[in-house]
């Protein structure tokens, strides 16, 4: 069956590389729904109309419940997506552009996911937005489309929400041997499930979401995401809001491209020079994207940040 999400472009960046090395972006933010979203969650809905689902549910922040509508619009069949108040209205104008039926519900990504949840027939699929092996699968072709490109960076960069980016990402890059290469997961303050983790040395539960990038929501990562802390070199980091938000406004002004705060944030570890990213020459960095940027809401953000 042909994929719903496209091979995206390649590039390096000057801006962002300086003189001391070399960087390299997957522009994610150029598939059709807007986000790496839609490589894991068209695999998985593919699957499970193959397997016989009349209909698709999802819980989302946003990004995850764009990517199921269009897919499900593209594939011909219903689509249900339960979002919480904190998703923006582009997000959900976007979901209905695609003809699928949209729930408000909840303060909180986990409250959607519950109202979810609790809707799914039998011949319903239930589309999780980061905690699923076939999501994985999914999403770690974009490492496939590196690796085909005859590149082997250093360290790869990624922002962290739930998860479910840095399972696909791993389970490419173990795929194609680069086990030595160091990721830095990237977080906003107020989002950092996976960095409290670390930490902790065991999965956190955050008591609430206080960060602005709100696509990183999720108040718990995936455990197969903490696993993976456990085996492959991971340094992870957070930033401020005020340094997502101002990633992203200098990367609409050197590339053209715009994105939102959640991607900010791995952008933000190079355009402040992070001292874990010291010492690499080459790195290559998921710009995961973001449709539910807009450049009325950018300003927006910047004056809540500063």
């Amino acid at each position: 069956m042909t994929p719903l999400h496209i091979q995206t472009p390649l590039i390096e960046s000057r801006a962002l590389a300086q003189a001391r090395q070399t960087v390299l972006l997957k522009l994610e933010a150029l598939q059709p729904p807007g986000s790496f979203k839609i490589r894991g969650i068209g695999l998985a809905c593919q699957e499970h109309i193959r397997r016989g689902a009349k209909r698709l549910i999802c819980s989302s922040g946003g990004n995850a419940g764009i990517a199921v509508a269009y897919a499900g619009h593209r594939l011909g069949v219903p689509v249900v997506v339960v979002v919480p108040e904190t998703t923006t209205a582009r997000a959900r104008a976007l979901i209905k552009s695609e003809q699928a039926e949209l729930i408000i519900h909840g303060a909180s990504w986990h409250d959607a996911n519950e109202r979810a949840k609790s809707m799914v027939t039998a011949t319903d699929a239930f589309l999780h937005p980061f905690d699923d092996p076939l999501l994985w699968q999914g999403h770690s072709t974009m490492i496939d489309e590196v690796a085909a490109a005859g590149v082997r960076p250093d360290a790869v960069i990624l922002s962290v929400g739930g998860g479910g980016l840095l399972c696909g990402v791993l389970e490419g890059m173990h795929r194609h041997g680069w086990r030595d290469a160091p990721v830095i997961a990237v977080e906003t303050i107020g989002a950092d499930a996976f960095f409290q983790s670390i930490q902790a040395g065991a999965r956190i539960e955050l008591k609430e979401i206080t960060s602005i990038a709100t696509s990183l929501g999720a108040r718990q990562v995936c455990e197969q995401a903490f696993d993976w802390s456990q085996r492959h070199p991971i340094r992870s980091i957070v930033v401020p809001d005020r340094s997502a938000v101002s990633a992203c406004l200098r990367f609409l002004l050197d590339h053209r491209i715009l994105v939102e705060p959640a991607c900010g944030a791995a952008l933000a570890a190079l355009y402040e020079n992070v001292p874990q990213i010291a010492g690499f020459k080459s790195i290559l960095v998921i710009v995961c994207g973001g449709a539910t940027a807009t450049m009325e809401q950018l300003p927006s953000w910047a004056a809540q940040v500063h």
